[in-house]
C-alpha cells in the first residue's frame, strides 16, 4: 500500500522524524520527502509530508509514532461475543488519541495502553478486552485514528522532559527533589489529583512517616497498593514492627513472625481499616491518615497475601477498574519501591500524566519504562532517604 503520512510539531528535536525514517527503512518500505518545513524557533513547530509505501504492518508502526494517516471515517465492527473482539481490532497507546467521526476528531475517552476503541454514539471509549460486550462497536483498522506522540519539552528546566535522560543513580538527587516539590506544589494548587503508589518497602525503610505528611499536607488524592504494605501499615501501628522486626532496633522480635497475623486478626474483628480507626484500634500510620482526611486506598491482592484485610480486592481484575476510576483524574502519580503495582499502575495511565519512580532498585524503574511508561521521571534512590527531603522542600515552599 501507498499512502502520504504527515508529521506535526516539534518533530526533530524530539526524534520523531528520525524514528519514523529508521521504521520505515528496518521494515523495509520506502519513502519519498514532498514537504519539509523546519520550525526556526523555539516555539516554532515542524511540519513534514512523506509518500510512504509498504505494508500494512510499517503504517501501524508509523500511526504509533504520531504518524498522521489521510482522514477518512474510522471503521468499526461488531464484538461477536462478550470478551471477545473482531478480527484486526485498534489497540490502544497510552498518547492523546482521537477517531474521525461524523466528520470531526473526537477524543478517546478514558485512555489507557494495551485496550482497544469502543464507539458508543458519538463518543469513543476506551475498554479493556474483559469489558467488551457483544454487539459492540469497536474499532478496527488504522483509519480515521490519530496519535498524538509525546514530544519532548521545549524547557531546558523540565525535569518531566519525555524521555529526557538515561536512568542512573548518579542523578543529582538534590536538585530533582527540588524541582519536584515545585511541580507537586503546582499540582495542589491547582487543585490536581495526585496518586501514590506504595510498595511494602516504604512500611519496612520508615518512608511511611513521610507519607503521612503528605497525606495530612493535601498532597495525596489517592492511595494504590498490596495488602503486604497495607497490613504491616497496621502492624507497625499496633506493635511497632513490620514481619516482626522492631523499626526502633531492626532485630526481629522472639515469635514477632506472628504479630502481622494479629494485625489481620484485629482488622477483621473491627470489619475493615475504616471501622477500626473509628474504634480506636488503629490510631496512626497512612491508612490511619487516608481514613481520617477521606483520601481513597485501594488494595489490590496477589497470590502471596497472608489473609487477607477486609478491604484487599482479591479479584485482580475488579482491582484494576477500582484504580481505573481513580486514574482517570489524575495529573500526577508517584511510585515508590513497587514493581508489581508501579508497572500495573503505569500500564493504565495516559502520557500526559507527569510520573515519578523511586526505587533503590534501577531496574525497577528501567522496566517500567520498557513496558510503556517513557514519560516517567526515574529516581534511582531508597525512598526513606527521598521523602523526607521531599517533604521539607514542600513544607519550605509552603511557608
Amino acid at each position: 500500500m501507498k499512502e502520504e503520512i504527515e508529521l506535526r510539531g516539534h518533530i526533530i528535536d524530539s526524534l520523531i522524524l528520525p524514528k519514523v525514517l529508521d521504521t520505515i527503512m528496518d521494515m523495509r518500505g520506502n519513502f519519498q520527502i514532498l514537504q519539509l518545513e523546519v520550525g526556526k524557533t523555539k516555539t516554532d513547530e515542524s511540519y513534514a509530508r512523506i509518500l510512504v509505501e509498504g505494508h500494512a504492518e510499517l503504517f501501524d508502526e508509523l500511526e504509533r509514532l504520531g504518524a498522521l494517516l489521510p482522514r477518512e471515517e474510522v471503521n468499526t465492527s461488531a464484538a461477536p461475543r462478550d470478551k471477545v473482539l473482531p478480527d484486526n481490532f485498534y489497540g490502544t497507546t497510552h498518547h492523546p488519541t482521537f477517531v474521525y467521526l461524523n466528520g470531526k476528531w473526537e477524543p478517546v475517552r478514558n485512555l489507557e495502553m494495551d485496550c482497544v476503541i469502543v464507539i458508543e454514539g458519538n463518543k469513543a471509549i476506551c475498554k479493556r478486552q474483559g469489558l467488551v460486550k457483544k454487539g459492540e462497536n469497536v474499532v478496527v483498522g488504522l483509519k480515521g485514528i490519530r496519535v498524538e506522540a509525546p514530544q519532548r519539552s521545549r524547557e531546558p528546566t523540565d525535569i518531566f522532559g519525555f524521555m529526557s535522560s538515561e536512568i542512573s543513580p548518579e542523578k543529582p538527587i538534590n536538585s530533582l527533589i527540588k524541582d519536584l516539590a515545585k511541580e507537586m506544589k503546582r499540582v495542589k494548587d491547582r487543585k490536581g489529583f495526585i496518586i501514590h503508589v506504595v510498595g511494602t518497602a516504604m512500611a519496612h525503610t520508615g518512608a511511611d512517616r513521610s507519607l503521612s505528611e503528605l497525606i495530612k499536607m493535601g498532597y495525596v488524592q489517592a492511595i494504590f497498593t498490596g495488602n503486604g504494605f497495607a497490613v504491616m501499615d497496621v502492624e507497625k501501628q499496633l506493635f511497632g514492627t513490620t514481619l516482626g522486626m522492631d523499626e526502633k532496633s531492626g532485630r526481629v522480635l522472639k515469635r514477632g513472625y506472628k504479630s502481622h497475623l494479629v494485625a489481620i486478626n484485629e482488622i477483621d474483628k473491627a470489619g475493615s481499616i475504616e471501622k477500626a480507626v473509628e474504634r480506636g484500634v488503629l490510631r496512626d500510620g497512612v491508612l490511619y491518615n487516608c481514613v481520617k482526611k477521606k483520601i481513597p486506598f485501594v488494595i489490590g491482592g496477589s497470590l502471596r497475601d497472608d489473609g487477607p484485610l477486609p478491604d484487599t480486592i482479591t479479584d485482580v481484575m475488579e482491582a484494576q477498574d477500582r484504580m481505573r476510576e481513580y486514574v482517570r483524574d489524575a495529573d500526577m502519580c508517584m511510585i515508590y519501591a513497587s514493581m508489581l503495582h508501579g508497572i500495573a499502575t503505569g500500564n493504565m495511565l495516559p502520557s500526559r500524566v507527569k510520573t515519578v519512580v523511586i526505587d533503590i532498585n534501577p531496574y525497577v524503574v528501567t522496566r517500567l519504562q520498557d513496558r510503556g511508561t517513557t514519560q516517567a521521571l526515574g529516581i534511582v534512590s531508597d525512598p526513606a532517604v527521598v521523602l523526607p527531603m521531599l517533604v521539607l522542600e514542600i513544607k519550605k515552599l509552603e511557608e
